[in-house]
């Protein structure tokens, strides 16, 4: 058996066939950008998120670079984050000239809440958590943390659209909240795009500026920035996959709750902490991560290492930044993301099930 880890092919012939009526509705009105789907879209995810505003992106890379652009961060500032995410969350920092610096993270692989406070300056300007795989950070605490110190706190939710904790949201918690929707999201585009929820209004319709290069009435340009438009196209798809979220995440956390019981004893599976999780990814735990990933790809199965490198060290940051990572270093070294898309069949789990035990020896 051949398991893919993520397919983004479109075998659902209903939904196949809703995507591709949503592109013709933008094709006969013409409104290419900036359509009246993107307005719509927009709406829906402020509602859903409990916040005033949503900025549609064209990716969730703009979404963070232009959220901290907002926030008029830039040169002798800087930004506290965690070391595990994808490169997109720091180069959304250093793109604005800020310094990020870099906190711990938890054994549940989010940032370490207990180690914020000693890395507060009076250059820093903003808290960055990402909420990695889909678990929610331990946002109230955040939130006290960014109040107390007057900074501000921006959610990196890419991971996250749809996890919870006691009803409140991710991007609900900061003073912004960005997400990727690209395919691989749980809320996903059929290529890139992203969006940014507040409920200040001065920040969002600096927001709006920013992403039409800057620009006030789509003429004159007030800050030097950049095309960070959602499409219409893209807006129209994600209103079709917005339909289906909740039937997604359902199916994400029965796959998670299917493989936590049966691999437990094997690897360390993802832990209920209280938070509504998304399982964007189910990343387990292993000392022996790399013998398993080949074991896996020699059955038919694959993986991924979500993320293999810390950000501070990619080769074009490397040994620009002093930190003191060591737990965030062990962990990377033992992740490894099992296959759990919502379209995955109950054979195809099972048979990963099966494969994991077979590689530790148990039955």
């Amino acid at each position: 058996m051949n398991v893919r880890y993520r397919d983004l092919s479109i075998k659902d012939l209903g939904l196949k066939k809703e995507l591709l009526a949503s592109v013709e509705g933008v094709l006969s009105h013409g409104k290419i950008m900036l359509g009246p789907e993107v307005e719509e879209f927009e709406s829906k995810i402020a509602h859903f998120c409990h916040k005033k505003y949503a900025v549609g992106m064209n990716s969730g890379t703009d979404a963070l670079y232009l959220a901290l652009r907002s926030l008029n961060i830039g040169p002798g500032d800087e930004v506290i984050t965690a070391p595990l995410s994808w490169v997109a969350t720091l180069n959304s920092i250093v793109l604005t000239g800020a310094t990020p610096v870099f906190v711990d993270i938890a054994e549940d692989l989010n940032i370490n809440i207990d180690l914020i406070e000693k890395a507060i300056t009076p250059r820093t300007k903003a808290i960055m958590p990402v909420h990695f795989t889909g678990r929610l950070c331990d946002m109230p605490r955040l939130k006290a943390i960014a109040a107390k110190h007057h900074i501000a706190l921006v959610e990196d939710a890419s991971q996250a659209f749809g996890a919870n904790l006691n009803g409140e949201v991710a991007g609900s918690f900061g003073d912004l909240g960005c997400f990727s929707l690209n395919p691989m999201k749980v809320l996903c585009a059929y290529g890139e795009a992203g969006i940014v929820v507040t409920d200040d209004l001065a920040l969002y319709e600096k927001l709006v500026s920013l992403r039409y290069g800057g620009t006030k009435n789509k003429e004159d340009c007030h800050f030097p920035s950049l095309n960070g438009r959602l499409d219409t196209v893209q807006a129209a798809m994600l209103l079709v996959s917005f339909k289906y979220l909740e039937q997604t995440i359902k199916r994400h956390r029965e796959i998670a709750k299917n493989y936590t019981e049966k691999l437990h004893d094997v690897v360390t599976c993802p832990v209920e902490d209280g938070t509504f999780q998304v399982f964007y990814s189910y990343t387990i735990l292993t000392d022996k991560r790399d013998e398993l990933k080949e074991y896996l790809s020699s059955k038919g199965v694959e993986t991924k290492i979500q993320h293999p490198i810390l950000m501070p060290y990619h080769t074009a940051y490397k040994g620009k930044y002093h930190c003191h990572i060591p737990v965030a270093e062990r962990l990377v070294k033992q992740i490894l993301c099992i296959p759990n898309a919502s379209h995955i069949s109950a054979q195809e789990i099972e048979y990963v099930i099966k494969c994991i035990r077979e590689f530790f020896g148990a039955k």
